[in-house]
């Protein structure tokens, strides 16, 4: 009864995790950032103007457009398929304006298979050129690996139930462990790319040669909070059932 308990609440935390391992993997907002780089005109706004008759009585003419110039905020929001940015009010919060219930008709996408680390754009050599763009493949290895992973542990795991197979059972719980220490060297990497790689350059790329004075802010996304939310789930599945199937064969 015990094993059969504590198998139930492993297979829970598992698959919580697996889940979380999915949406991370899934979605494009491992890195949430904004910009000011560049003058933008925003639409235009109305004013009146107005004048005297003959009698003394002030008139007010037609409304005549006026347009305001001001500096919008460049959103940027990326993950493992795409990288995204598009325009938004400068009083905009970052990761509430990047969810799906606001995504506006102009956002610019491409392709971002190997993110997060900066790639160079154009030609090779380029100036904004940075040698770690090295890594990106090792972070793409990881997060794939990770995934398969975690599905592999889950599908042994599954069939481990019926056959009550100790076997499956601590194979399964290994993949968990695993995936759970993938995952979380994958993040330790992207952190020590926020927090030391110029990310700012990475941010602007091309464009900063225009604005070497533009101000980004860079946060860290749901995609990535997701990711870090499962590590312990699976890790914890992984022990559970780990312990699992020690107890199945040690009763056999």
């Amino acid at each position: 009864m015990r094993v059969g308990a504590a198998a139930l609440t492993g297979g829970i935390f598992g698959a919580v995790g697996t889940l979380c391992f999915l949406l991370a993997f899934g979605t494009d907002y491992w890195l949430v950032a904004s910009d000011n780089c560049g003058p933008h005109t925003w639409p235009t706004q109305t004013t009146q103007t107005g004048g005297k008759d003959v009698n003394g009585t002030e008139v007010q003419s037609d409304v005549e457009p006026v347009t305001v110039p001001q500096r919008l905020l460049t959103l940027h929001h990326e993950g493992f398929f795409w990288r995204c940015v598009f325009q938004v009010e400068p009083a905009a919060h970052a990761v509430v304006a990047t969810l799906f219930t606001n995504q506006p008709e102009s956002k610019l996408c491409s392709h971002g298979y190997l993110f997060p680390l900066p790639v160079a754009l154009g030609q090779v050599p380029h100036p904004s050129y940075d040698a770690t763009a090295v890594f990106r493949g090792f972070w793409t290895v990881l997060i794939i690996l990770g995934l398969v992973s975690a599905l592999a542990g889950g599908f042994l795991l599954v069939c481990g139930v019926p056959f009550i197979s100790p076997r499956l059972y601590k194979l399964g719980g290994a993949f968990l462990i695993a995936a759970a220490c993938l995952f979380l060297f994958m993040l330790l990497l992207y952190v020590l790319w926020m927090e030391v790689v110029d990310v700012k350059s990475y941010v602007l790329q091309e464009r900063g040669e225009a604005c070497p004075d533009a101000e980004v802010s860079v946060l860290y996304g749901l995609s990535f909070m997701v990711a870090v939310a499962g590590v312990p789930l699976e890790l914890v599945s992984g022990l559970v059932f780990m312990l699992v199937g020690r107890a199945l064969r040690a009763s056999k």
